[in-house]
């Protein structure tokens, strides 16, 4: 049976109390061990979803509508039907009849990226909506016979244009239901009143989700039960979610995913696996749908477009008197998720009074979702882009201006922070990239190259969702299995949390197996929000605890271990022992075999994150970017970049910085080349490749250099706060900033491109 086993913070890390890791006796948590799929994926022995065989297999391939709003007035699908190697051409017209897919955070496992029936009318709501599946025996005979699909529209009039949806009106925004507006005292008349101000707007473009996996799905019913094999970060949602579309219980899907190339908030549920579950259920043979890049652009989500109002009121010592950050979102009808770009304003600097809201407004167009770091990658180029103008308009240094506004305590909230220390990482950070060197704006010139330096302040909430159920089994030779539905999508879940769990375990970690990516696993893990490893940390010390509890039942009085609670013992050895009195052991192999058992199950949920509601819990990093800008062409690039992280302790040092460097490339991308072509005529994307949709290669990523304070926060799992997008924040203000040190021209809009320097 699954326990819920309740843990005091004081339990998680020293404190009065062992600390759960025994750290200072194995030494795996924060070793820099490689990813232990790694030799999979080089040896191409690591199945992903589009490679998985299934005998019957036809392959999908989807049409996809042309008009923003309206209806299907005709569709004609004869001359795809008699293509070669058909086997069906599903339309609304004889798709099975579907429930909607429950919208994300609407319910516990909820996984829809919108909130629409699939193709179960003739109703077309947004330019590239899927109007046509069609299966064949082999791709090309699919692709080629969805090109012979045509359709005409009775067009309806849509809103494309973010302008006119403004002067339509705005909704206030609402962000995981809470709402998106916050005011603190009368920061206007503060602004007003203010000797040192700036009041800017700053914009930033639609962004498409690029994963080099492409999304795909490859499944097959057996009788109602259904079987999929997906590129997802969300086994267990995905599985209850399509269990309500098609009406069946959630045991009858079973979602694996062990390998997922890139997800970024994008492998969720969209339209492609509903479609290819329908169409297989009609069919009654196993499909395999693989979007085409478009295929991404059309049907799933990306970042939607931002307009920011940032403006900051300061003393004469540069102390913040008022800071406002209002401004305006995209979002469909169908769909809840406006950018939170406010998020990171909240917890950043201390001022007298503040005044933060995102409004929403409604366009025809593709549901846009979450997308790295949604709300912060966007919100704190506005932010730090004003910081940095302020410190401009004060004479001062920008981090010190920083430094000054440093709060005591969160400046909206009033709770204390857990473990705050970006000031060290800001003056490491700063000594390391040579900050002291850093001349007055454009006037450091090498050729015909401007060559500037900036620095901007990364902020990402720690989350760690409930409903994490870790199952251990351990076998009396001293191995055990660590169960729990999580994700591995290329950030090192699988190496981190088996490290975790050896030390927890006191086995080495060759005896430790980590089962994942599967929604017959324990708990329903999603990997988002930089929690995951939080939260499946937290699952693993109570199943830790419960497997100790039972150890002891087991081993009865007739043991070194008689009398002692298992608050008394630690793992270690492969066994358990006294913390105070090392010579009181047995090994796990002798207590099982004492008590006649080849093995002992025990499985347990995390205690609930009530850390959050006591404390101010955020990921911190200093960016710094030295950059060029060419004099003639007006070319940018980026020379160097350091990020100086405070995310507790390390887990892994060469995972994190794997991550912290991907985050930070994703980051330059942001800040110089992204940008989704939208044409507001007809709400279409025109950029839907990667030879349009510029993202960045090997020669546009400069030496980046990334460290860490590496102090554990005692009030969460393991001490550690995520990495996985903290990377992205902050980046495009570091480079902007290191743009106008080199040019003294300020760019407010992304992506900074060479027209707008010219």
């Amino acid at each position: 049976m699954k326990k819920v086993v309740e843990l005091a913070p004081d339990t998680w890390l020293p404190g009065g109390k062992p600390d759960p890791l025994g750290r200072s006796k194995h030494g795996l948590v924060g070793a820099p061990i490689s990813r232990i799929d790694g030799p999979l994926k080089v040896k191409g022995q690591a199945r992903f979803a589009a490679e998985v065989p299934m005998e019957g297999l036809v392959y999908a391939a989807l049409a996809y509508s042309t008009v923003p709003k309206g209806r299907i007035a005709a569709l004609d699908t004869g001359a795809a039907e008699a293509a070669a190697g058909v086997v069906l051409v599903m339309t609304h017209l004889n798709a099975p009849r579907m429930k909607q897919v429950p919208l994300f955070m609407t319910a516990e496992k909820a996984a829809g990226g919108i909130d629409l029936p699939i193709m179960q009318d003739e109703r077309i709501h947004w330019n590239g909506q899927p109007i046509a599946v069609v299966l064949a025996e082999t791709q090309e005979q699919a692709d080629h016979a969805a090109s012979l699909v045509t359709a005409a529209y009775a067009v309806e009039p849509a809103t494309t244009s973010f302008a006119t949806a403004k002067a339509k009106g705005t909704t206030p925004g609402l962000f995981m239901g809470q709402p998106l507006k916050t005011a603190v005292g009368d920061a206007e008349a503060a602004l007003a009143s203010a000797p040192h101000k700036v009041d800017a707007v700053y914009t930033t473009p639609r962004h498409n989700h690029n994963p080099i996996e492409l999304h795909a799905v490859t499944l097959a019913w057996s009788g109602d039960e259904l079987r999929i094999h997906d590129a997802t970060q969300a086994v267990a949602h995905e599985a209850w979610s399509l269990a309500q579309v098609f009406g069946i219980d959630e045991g009858q899907v079973r979602v694996t995913s062990p390998y997922v190339g890139g997800g970024f908030g994008s492998k969720t549920l969209w339209d492609h696996q509903v479609l290819a579950a329908a169409a297989a259920k009609l069919a009654g043979r196993p499909v395999r749908l693989m979007l085409s890049r478009e295929g991404v652009y059309r049907v799933v989500g990306g970042r939607t477009v931002t307009e920011q109002r940032v403006a900051l009121g300061a003393k004469e010592d540069g102390a913040f008197e008022a800071v406002i950050h209002t401004g305006t979102v995209a979002m469909s009808p169908h769909n809840n998720l406006p950018e939170p770009f406010i998020l990171a304003t909240k917890g950043a600097y201390a001022s007298r009074t503040f005044k933060l809201d995102v409004e929403t407004t409604a366009l025809d167009m593709l549901a846009n979702t979450f997308m790295r770091a949604p709300g912060e990658a966007v919100g704190t180029f506005a932010l730090e882009c004003a910081v940095d103008e302020l410190a401009v308009e004060l004479g001062m240094d920008p981090i010190e201006l920083r430094i000054r506004n440093e709060p005591e305590k969160d400046p909206i909230e009033g709770t204390p922070f857990s473990s705050r220390h970006i000031v060290e990482a800001y003056r490491a950070g700063a000594e390391r990239f040579g900050w002291a060197k850093r001349a007055a704006p454009g006037t450091r010139r090498e050729g015909e190259w401007l060559v500037g330096m900036g620095c901007a302040t990364a902020t990402y909430p720690y989350y760690r969702m409930p409903g994490g159920a870790a199952r251990i089994v351990l076998t009396r030779d001293g191995r055990a299995t660590v169960s729990i539905a999580a994700h591995e999508m290329g950030m090192g879940t699988a190496t981190v949390n088996t490290q975790v769990a050896a030390e927890r375990l006191g086995l080495p970690m060759e005896a430790v197996t980590f089962a994942y990516g599967d929604s017959s696993l324990p708990g329903a893990v999603l990997a988002g929000g930089s929690q995951q490893t939080a939260a499946i940390g937290a699952s693993v010390i109570a199943a830790q605890r419960e497997l100790a509890t039972e150890l002891l039942k087991l081993a009865g009085n007739d043991t070194p271990l008689a009398g002692l609670s298992v608050d008394e013992v630690e793992a270690r050895d492969g066994g358990l022992g006294s913390i105070v009195d090392p010579g009181r052991f047995e090994t796990y192999a002798s207590i099982l075999a004492r008590a006649g058992r080849e093995d002992v199950t025990v499985e347990a949920e995390g205690a609930q994150p009530l850390e959050t509601m006591h404390w101010s819990m955020h990921s911190y990093g200093a960016m710094f970017a030295e950059m060029r800008v060419n004099t003639v062409t007006g070319e940018v690039r980026v020379s160097r970049f350091l990020g100086s992280f405070d995310c507790g302790r390390i887990l892994n040092s060469k995972t994190a910085a794997s991550q912290f460097r991907g985050g930070i490339i994703m980051g330059l991308g942001l800040a110089l080349m992204e940008e989704t072509q939208f044409d507001e005529r007809s709400g279409r994307i025109m950029n839907p490749s990667l030879a349009e949709y510029h993202v960045p290669v090997h020669m546009d990523v400069p030496p980046i250099e990334v460290i860490w304070t590496d102090i554990p926060d005692p009030h969460t799992p393991m001490g550690a706060h995520g990495v996985g997008e903290i990377g992205i924040t902050g980046v495009g203000a570091a480079v902007a900033n290191a743009v106008f040190n080199a040019t003294g021209k300020r760019i407010r809009d992304l992506p900074i491109t060479l027209d707008k320097l010219m």
